[in-house]
């Protein structure tokens, strides 16, 4: 589905409009078009309870808000955010989603939603393990930077027994932790392919599926 550019650059627009909306003043308050702010609620997927922050807002200035003409707005709003496709980017994107769609959209959208949830959530285990084995690796490396000051220190020149003694007890600390890294770096590297490969399966599925 290509996406209405106009649209989305009146909806971006408003936003950044509202964005300082704790802070209005009274001028602002009595001007607000309150059917445009509940469109760009519902557009934006957010939840009635924007309207409170915007009430106490605007009620420091004796400013109630039109609750019909918002909840028209958000209505109408909701009608472009409760898209399956849009379902789909919200779930891949990793954000949450609180049901606020109406019945009737609800489930085609939930459906996309979680399509793109587990997608998110297959390439996120991916990245994390990926990142935990450089990790991990780094720290190995690290590990043998000291590995080897302490053997310098321990056959070295010109040092006391007690800079001796700090060296071997450090050699004898590192060595086990960069053998406890290496194990947690091999069970992650043991496991990667199998998750990149039902990463890939996945995506394989959501194609058919017309994602």
């Amino acid at each position: 589905m290509q996406p209405n550019f106009t649209r989305l650059a009146m909806l971006a627009a408003i936003a950044l409009t509202l964005s300082g909306c704790a802070g209005m003043g009274k001028d602002e308050c009595r001007a607000i078009d309150w059917r445009t702010v509940g469109y760009e609620d519902g557009a934006t997927g957010q939840g009635i309870e924007r309207l409170t922050s915007r009430r106490e807002a605007c009620s420091k200035h004796g400013v109630t808000p039109d609750l019909d003409a918002y909840l028209a707005g958000r209505d109408a709003g909701l009608l472009e955010f409760c898209r399956p496709a849009n379902g789909f980017r919200v779930g891949a994107r990793g954000h949450d989603y609180a049901g606020i769609c109406p019945a009737h959209l609800d489930l085609p959208f939930t459906d996309a939603y979680q399509a793109g949830r587990t997608l998110w959530q297959l390439e996120t285990r991916v990245r994390d393990t990926a990142r935990g084995i450089v990790n991990r690796r780094a720290q190995v490396e690290e590990i043998d930077t000291g590995l080897v000051g302490a053997g310098y220190t321990i056959i070295g020149e010109n040092r006391t027994p007690e800079e001796r003694a700090q060296a071997l007890l450090d050699t004898r600390s590192l060595t086990d932790r960069r053998g406890r890294l290496l194990v947690e770096m091999e069970a992650l590297e043991r496991v990667l392919p199998g998750y990149e490969a039902e990463l890939e399966e996945y995506r394989l599925v959501l194609a058919e599926a017309g994602y």
